[in-house]
């Protein structure tokens, strides 16, 4: 089970696997296997780090950001892009604690102007909530360009808004990475 992305999967641990469309995934019993571990590596770009995995040739990456407090193990935030296939679209998915009102959407914005790029809750879990939408060229051209941080914005369960820096340097050098076969 390949999950939404490699960090989803990561911070999930323990918790239900969803499958892409939000839904329970199929346990299948496990057989006995020949087949060697899953190959992983990371690149770090500034403030993305780009990790794939690699198994039976089959090669799965994602860029991602993850926002922390000083002094806290546990992120605050992550961001992640990525396709969960080669032939499915690229998606961006934003991981974000619970407690957020649910009808609101995320909104990663680069300054107060910004429309910003628009993510739909999806799924909470125990330890987070996950909201995505598929990432144009367009989208991704804007952010490769951005060179001032800008802002994860949300909603909390209190109706309240919340806003969590982002960096959008190395965008670009982890998304070339990315796009690499």
């Amino acid at each position: 089970m390949r999950g939404w992305f490699i960090v989803a999967t990561a911070f999930i641990v323990g918790a239900q696997i969803l499958s892409p469309g939000g839904h329970p995934a199929s346990a299948a019993p496990a057989a006995p296997s020949q087949a060697s571990p899953p190959q992983r590596t990371t690149a770090t770009y500034e403030d993305r780090t780009v990790r794939c995995e690699i198994k039976a040739n089959d090669k799965v990456c994602e860029m991602v950001q993850t926002m922390q407090i000083k002094g806290q193990a546990q992120p605050i935030s992550q961001i992640a892009i990525g396709r969960v296939a080669k032939d499915k679209p690229l998606m961006i998915v934003f991981q974000v604690p619970i407690n957020v009102w649910l009808p609101a959407d995320m909104r990663l914005k680069a300054d107060e102007k910004d429309s910003g790029i628009v993510g739909t809750f999806r799924r909470c879990l125990p330890a987070a909530c996950f909201a995505d939408t598929e990432l144009k060229p367009e989208m991704v051209k804007k952010l490769r360009g951005l060179t001032e941080n800008g802002k994860l914005q949300f909603k909390d369960a209190g109706q309240q808004d919340i806003a969590i820096p982002v960096s959008f340097k190395g965008f670009a050098q982890a998304y070339d990475t990315l796009q690499k076969p």
